[in-house]
């Protein structure tokens, strides 16, 4: 049985290591030095150990408990890299325990359900169970960024079921969860002086009318029409830029905005929107040009297949829980659907969280505690 102090100690070992993603910020150390302290960590335990270079210099950590051969294999998954930690540098990679709450940078998301995987794998090997197929233990890089990770096991390996750990709460599983796109939006005009509005064509303005027909998209059309787990489609603004100084007609301007896709949805429908925008400011303003960049388009998840994994997960949660497990969706995006896409059943359960992606992001420690026993449980019944 895992103690909650040994949890404990591996989780904020963890959460001491930078491992920032550089494709998410520029200066991101990466995943390397927590990748080889977990594969290090993991090696006393006989495990078969695969370091896979999904990217140049950045390596998955895929360990394998091997079956008999006779029963369905198992995959828990969870992820080793973070977002950065600017606005809280001085403590984010200092975790401290307050109550049942863990603090630092990746408590939550990801290296608590790292670490609670791990002391899972730990503890089957100890008590010596004899698993009839084979359990996995994949702990992937670039899930915040491009999610190379993913896209290199999918390629490698394909186990009978997966469960992606993620801080969505003991209370419910995850069956769904929402696509993204990001997209840079470009508007052209002219450069003029401030003076030659003959000459000029006002990017900044065409923009705002962009802007504003956006916002009413949101309000009429995705609000009204929220998926029943999913919720509304996600839309906000990121970044704007344009213009280069007070006396000139600005030539481009640039917004960069997130937006969402439901089930049956792809980016194509975000973008024919967005198309038919263009063609109502052009209306109004016969001289506007814009496009659309999609710097990163990610499809939704939507389990299939999943039943034999959903009745053995849900029914470990309620013995440990003692409450009702509910399926549930995001509107959020995890790796979910690309090990779906491949083929693998997948669903998502994890230990509750709060700061995600912000200052003193924390981890609940009871939950983390129950996770371990759920997901053990699940496995040695999966496999067997």
């Amino acid at each position: 049985m895992v103690v909650e102090r040994e949890l404990i100690d591996l989780v904020c070992q963890l959460v001491q290591i930078d491992s920032v993603n550089p494709w998410l910020v520029k200066s991101g150390v990466g995943e390397a030095e927590v990748v080889r302290t977990i594969a290090a960590w993991l090696e006393p335990y006989g495990l078969q150990i695969h370091l896979d270079e999904a990217e140049e210099g950045r390596f998955n950590m895929v360990a394998r408990l091997p079956g008999s051969g006779a029963g369905k294999s198992l995959c828990l998954y969870a992820h080793t890299d973070t977002v950065g930690y600017d606005l809280w540098r001085e403590r984010a990679l200092h975790p401290r325990v307050d109550g049942d709450r863990l603090f630092g940078l990746g408590a939550a998301d990801d290296k608590g359900h790292c670490a609670a995987a791990m002391l899972a794998l730990k503890s089957i090997v100890e008590k010596q169970v004899r698993l009839g197929g084979d359990l996995w233990l994949a702990l992937l890089i670039d899930e915040e960024g491009t999610s190379s990770g993913a896209f290199d096991f999918v390629k490698r390996y394909k186990p009978d079921g997966l469960v992606v750990l993620e801080p969505f709460g003991l209370g419910s599983i995850t069956v769904t969860h929402q696509g993204f796109g990001w997209l840079d939006i470009i508007v052209k005009g002219r450069a003029a002086h401030g003076s030659a509005p003959e000459a000029g064509i006002d990017s900044i303005l065409h923009m705002a009318e962009v802007i504003s027909r956006l916002g009413q998209l949101d309000r009429l059309k995705y609000a009204p029409t929220a998926h029943p787990l999913n919720g509304k489609i996600v839309f906000h603004t990121g970044v704007i830029s344009g213009g280069t100084d007070y006396a000139t007609y600005p030539a481009e301007c640039v917004l960069g905005i997130e937006i969402g896709t439901q089930p049956g949805e792809s980016i194509q429908d975000r973008l024919s929107e967005i198309q038919a925008i263009f063609e109502e400011v052009k209306g109004l303003h016969p001289n506007f040009e814009g496009h659309v960049q999609v710097r990163l388009a990610r499809d939704p998840f939507q389990a299939r297949d999943h039943e034999a994994l959903w009745d053995i997960l849900a029914s470990q949660v309620e013995v440990v829980t003692g409450e009702k497990v509910r399926a549930t969706g995001e509107n959020a995006w995890g790796d979910a659907a690309i090990f779906q896409e491949a083929g693998i059943p997948t669903l998502m359960l994890g230990a509750k969280g709060d700061n995600l992606h912000a200052p003193d992001e924390w981890v609940s420690i009871s939950e983390l505690h129950k996770l371990i026993e759920i997901i053990e449980a699940t496995a040695i019944r999966f496999c067997s």
